[in-house]
């Protein structure tokens, strides 16, 4: 389906800094491992041109090349190229990225967050969008299943700015809700200007995670509705992310002083109990849509559905491939470990 050099240079350029994503993308099956790398190299591309400081000029850029993308005419580049053939194969509507490019353009405007609706709009528009890109992959255009990939999104979205703060205040960014702040008693513009951990910022992140929670519950029972093969990989991503989350209760919720990771080893458990619960009987999704959602799942329901495709294969040899890497990782750290105390 998609040009091999091009699906390539996409996996290279994700290995070297998306490494979660990589060795997940290894325990799907081809047909959809290949449109997502397609999918999360292009986002990674907007991320990093954002961050870089290219403001509103960037995300002109970008959109410019959604155009292109969306004309059926890519930019000659191997990331685009590999995108607009996902978008054709899928028929991903151009609201799905364009809300994307959305939420990036808010991230060059700084813009702040006064309610938990806000945030959670930010949130729906930088990951939700690929949390339903990703059922498209996977031939999932059922608007309950689209939603609980939604809050997938969300919910890693929400353990990411929670993991973040310190690093985003540096930064002159702020995300955690202004009034969540003013309610524990800390001024957001003072706490930016001089970013320091306490109990009353520790009960701000704690919030968060309680809501990042949620949304792991929610879309842990729109699981069972995607193809067989595809579950173990979605799965096990879900469980890692949430448990940064859970590393940062056990640190005290301080991520102004240190940056909660996941050890290899802790994400090989991961890996094993996402294959372990997958064998069970599968949940059904539930009925909520998320307001700020809602419009993400009324794109996808109006757009034309692609044809159906055979069901992906399951991954041969690759469960072996991501529990031998996951492996390497723990000997690497460990190795590190112990030079550093010699």
């Amino acid at each position: 389906m998609m040009g091999e050099t091009d699906i390539e240079a996409c996996r290279t350029m994700l290995r070297g800094g998306s490494r979660t994503f990589f060795a997940a993308s290894k325990v799907l099956p081809t047909a959809v491992a290949e449109p997502a790398i397609a999918l999360y190299a292009f986002c990674r591309e907007a991320d990093d041109a954002v961050d870089s400081g290219g403001g509103s000029k960037a995300v002109a850029r970008l959109n410019a090349r959604l155009d292109r993308i969306y004309q059926g005419s890519p930019f000659n580049n191997p990331v685009d190229r590999a995108f607009a053939d996902a978008v054709r194969h899928f028929a991903i509507p151009r609201e799905l990225p364009q809300a994307l490019l959305e939420g990036l353009a808010w991230d060059t405007q700084a813009r702040r967050y006064d309610s938990e609706s806000d945030l959670i709009a930010y949130a729906v528009r930088v990951a939700g969008t690929v949390g339903a890109m990703m059922a498209l992959l996977m031939q999932r255009r059922e608007p309950m299943t689209v939603a609980r990939a939604c809050d997938l999104g969300i919910a890693m979205q929400l353990t990411n700015i929670a993991r973040d703060v310190g690093e985003d205040a540096r930064a002159g960014r702020l995300y955690l809700p202004r009034r969540w702040l003013q309610e524990a008693g800390l001024d957001p513009e003072a706490w930016l200007a001089a970013p320091c951990f306490d109990p009353r910022l520790a009960s701000v992140i704690r919030r968060l995670l309680d809501l990042a929670e949620l949304f792991y519950a929610q879309a842990r029972s729109g699981i069972g509705d995607l193809p067989m093969v595809c579950r173990p990989g979605i799965h096990a991503a879900r469980l890692i992310y949430a448990e940064i989350g859970h590393e940062l209760a056990r640190s005290g919720f301080d991520s102004v002083s240190r940056r909660a990771v996941v050890s290899p080893a802790q994400k090989l458990k991961l890996l094993a109990r996402a294959f372990a619960d997958c064998l069970g009987a599968p949940a059904s999704s539930l009925t909520i849509v998320q307001p700020e959602a809602r419009f993400l799942i009324d794109a996808v329901v109006a757009s034309p559905a692609a044809p159906r495709r055979a069901p992906p294969r399951p991954p041969a040899g690759r469960v072996v491939w991501v529990i031998n890497l996951f492996e390497r990782l723990e000997r690497r750290e460990q190795m590190l470990r112990e030079s550093r105390a010699s």
